[in-house]
């Protein structure tokens, strides 16, 4: 792995963590995190529901798949609203969820026909995504038990997620062990930070993909949100969703968000890529690159109600989704359907099919190296 991609983590992330579960007050930390019973899988699992709450942002995380279940901010006025797509039962996660608030791994997007090659042997993934995989493969972290615990350090709260994939799991190489840390800030910005160690080498490309809708969930459209995205380039798709290995300019192009636009302003556009996305569905090249401390790359505002998103990260790529699969065959936490275009999702990463593009910044990891990003979210209104 290149040493572009050796980011450090946060001391308060890190180091000191205490593991709490009583719902107290806890000083400038807000309140310590409270574990509640949230359901059960088929085989009896049990799947407890984590909440947070510090500098104004509520925050609920699932152990199953690390999910974000729910994320409360203010708006202008003050008054919360969940942002963020999701279920009310642990039953409709396992049936039928299309990666609502999860974390994504061991590899977040596309890999070209379930297959690459490292070091001269072939592997062969899982396929979940016509003839490719898909964020993972069929059961990737996403529909897995995390071992969760709760911290307070300083004025911040959080939660640290582990979860071992054995070596074969989903065809790729490797027992990876993933730490993945979530943390509110007294300032009420949700911070991950990303950890991996692997015992053979292996590819990983991990990251979150919560649903975004800044007027709050089951509120509709948010093709009049505001969208920027400090990013020059973009990497076409074929047919398959797949990169063509271009770098492609966005100037003149429906994925031009250098300066400010609403979704929706180029979204019905007769472009090819957009045909093939049913909508956006491609990856930015973020003109920092792989940086080793997050800076901001992308900002979404709601001009309704006033809430704005700010993304900060190490990594080198964006993938911008903007819901183009939502069907109205789910019905959310508000008890609202959710259709095409109601929430968008803004996933910091490395890029799509990168183990076949030798072209594109490395997902390698190699026994002795450590795989660290983080991930910024702050917000305001």
């Amino acid at each position: 792995m290149e040493a572009s991609r050796r980011t450090v983590i946060a001391a308060a992330a890190a180091a000191g963590l205490t593991a709490a579960t009583a719902g107290t007050a806890h000083g400038a930390a807000g309140r310590k995190p409270v574990k509640e019973l949230f359901g059960k899988l088929a085989d009896g699992t049990k799947v407890h529901r984590w909440s947070l709450e510090n500098g104004g942002t509520r925050l609920k995380v699932l152990s199953y798949g690390g999910i974000v279940q729910s994320l409360e901010i203010p708006d202008r006025h003050g008054r919360h609203k969940n942002v963020s797509l999701g279920f009310d039962n642990i039953e409709d996660y396992v049936a039928s969820s299309p990666y609502f608030g999860a974390l994504i791994g061991r590899y977040g997007n596309r890999i070209a026909k379930g297959r690459f090659t490292l070091d001269g042997k072939a592997y062969q993934l899982s396929v979940n995504d016509g003839e490719n995989s898909l964020h993972g493969g069929a059961k990737g972290f996403d529909k897995r038990v995390w071992d969760v615990e709760g911290f307070t350090s300083g004025s911040d709260v959080g939660l640290v997620l582990h979860h071992t994939s054995v070596d074969g799991e989903m065809g790729y190489p490797g027992t990876l062990r993933v730490k993945v840390t979530y943390t509110l800030t007294r300032h009420g910005d949700w911070r991950i930070d990303y950890a991996a160690t692997t015992d053979k080498a292996t590819v990983v490309n991990l990251t979150n993909h919560v649903y975004w809708n800044l007027a709050g969930e089951g509120s509709g459209s948010v093709y009049d949100h505001e969208l920027s995205i400090a990013a020059s380039r973009y990497t076409p798709v074929d047919s398959g969703l797949i990169p063509t290995g271009e770098l492609a300019k966005v100037a003149g192009t429906p994925f031009d968000f250098r300066r400010t636009k609403t979704v929706g302003e180029d979204i019905r556009e007769a472009d090819q890529q957009l045909l093939y996305g049913k909508g956006i569905d491609h990856n930015w090249v973020l003109d920092k690159g792989s940086t080793a401390r997050p800076l901001q790359v992308a900002t979404l505002r709601d001009p309704s109600s006033g809430r704005t998103l700010r993304i900060a990260t190490t990594e080198p790529g964006l993938q911008f989704y903007s819901g183009n699969f939502l069907d109205g065959t789910l019905v959310g936490t508000g008890g609202r359907i959710y259709r095409q275009g109601d929430a968008l999702c803004l996933e910091t990463q490395h890029f799509p099919d990168s183990p076949n593009q030798p072209s594109f910044p490395s997902t390698v990891l190699r026994p002795g190296q450590t795989y660290r990003t983080t991930t910024v979210h702050s917000f305001g209104a």
